[in-house]
């Protein structure tokens, strides 16, 4: 943006905007290829910045006190784990887009980091459409477009465990329902949603242990039942029907399996709600009550804070109120849609911080001209 002390004019500015989204329905969901349902929220993660006359890019990053800076032109290799920012980079060029000129920019936001809300998603997914329209083709791709792209920089560049929920929800916007079985199905859902409670915990998760300490188990389950029953699917088994295999599986396997097979199912009850008009919310509500039900007893992904959040939460009136994301601290909400700022102050007796949101549109673009002189 400068040169010699003044600011460059030749360029326009590129500013992006991306949501951060809460997981309605089906956490430890997508990596077993069941279905999910997730809200964008508005708390947001932004990118902008100008191009330079070389190919330097300095990013700055004042909310985490970080500095970055590389060459542009070609793929660059790692310097730490996660590193998200030039996996993007290599992603887009994969692609076939070019950069002549690098850029200045600047990246900084409102979503709680690491707590579960989708910061690290939003970043890619802003990251990557900035770089779409600083390529030397400037394009603006279809949102799908963009989340699978962030999904490759993020996932599968580094083998990590996690799905493709936080990418959709946060490129597309809105309340979506996804499935990537037996390919990816992507729904975008037009319901009347109320105001979601957002509280954080302020408890540190590890995203990744979490992730791959539940998904390792459920798919040691199903590789063992298909060993000896290859028709079994997780896709398409009754929970009535579960009992059947209780002989072949430990009590803690089977508790897994059928905390698996009843969050599957309170996600496809809750699609067939979101639906319908109007919207029954404190029938969801109790889908949510359900959902955190298992997430805490059987799959263990909660904590004693949020616990208690998240019953301050609803004896202030909220319909309902679960953990948010991969657990083990991090972000719970509420939904009170009648209520929300009686949810807040009892949510905030406990919390660290605590937002009211709503479902918001997914990543944005703004290009206007650079009027600092």
């Amino acid at each position: 943006m400068k040169k010699g002390g003044t600011f460059m004019t030749e360029y326009s500015k590129i500013k992006i905007s991306t949501p951060g989204r809460v997981c309605l329905f089906g956490e430890h969901q997508d990596y077993l290829q069941l279905p999910i349902i997730a809200s964008a929220i508005s708390k947001h993660v932004y990118v902008e910045g100008t191009k330079r006359y070389d190919n330097n890019v300095n990013i700055s990053m004042p909310d985490i006190s970080e500095e970055v800076s590389f060459k542009i032109g070609s793929e660059l290799s790692y310097t730490k784990e996660r590193d998200y920012l030039r996996s993007s980079l290599n992603i887009v060029l994969r692609e076939g887009y070019t950069f002549s000129s690098g850029f200045d920019c600047l990246i900084h936001g409102d979503i709680p980091i690491n707590a579960g809300a989708s910061s690290s998603s939003a970043l890619i997914v802003s990251w990557i459409n900035f770089l779409l329209h600083m390529s030397d083709q400037s394009v603006s791709l279809p949102v799908e477009e963009i989340a699978y792209l962030a999904y490759k920089a993020e996932v599968l560049e580094f083998a990590e465990p996690g799905g493709m929920m936080d990418h959709y929800s946060t490129a597309v916007g809105g309340v979506i329902g996804l499935s990537s079985y037996p390919n990816i199905q992507l729904s975008k859902i037009n319901t009347e949603l109320g105001a979601l409670v957002l509280g954080n915990s302020g408890e540190p998760k590890d995203t990744k242990f979490i992730l791959a300490r539940v998904k390792k188990g459920v798919i040691k389950i199903v590789d063992e039942l298909k060993k000896q029953f290859p028709q079994f699917s997780l896709q398409d088994i009754k929970i009535d029907e579960l009992g059947s295999f209780k002989n072949s599986l430990s009590d803690e396997q089977y508790e897994l399996l059928y905390g698996t097979v009843r969050n599957r199912d309170i996600t496809r009850e809750a699609l067939t709600l979101l639906g319908k008009k109007p919207l029954d919310h404190k029938l969801l509500g109790n889908l949510l009550n359900e959902h955190q039900a298992v997430l805490r007893d059987v799959l263990k992904i909660s904590t004693p804070k949020i616990d208690s959040m998240i019953k301050a939460a609803l004896d202030a009136g909220a319909y309902g109120a679960k953990i948010n994301g991969s657990g083990g601290g991090g972000t719970m909400f509420a939904y009170a849609p009648e209520n929300p700022k009686k949810v807040l102050e009892a949510i905030d007796q406990i919390a660290t911080e605590t937002y009211i949101v709503y479902s918001d549109k997914g990543t944005q673009a703004e290009v206007f001209e650079e009027v600092e002189k």
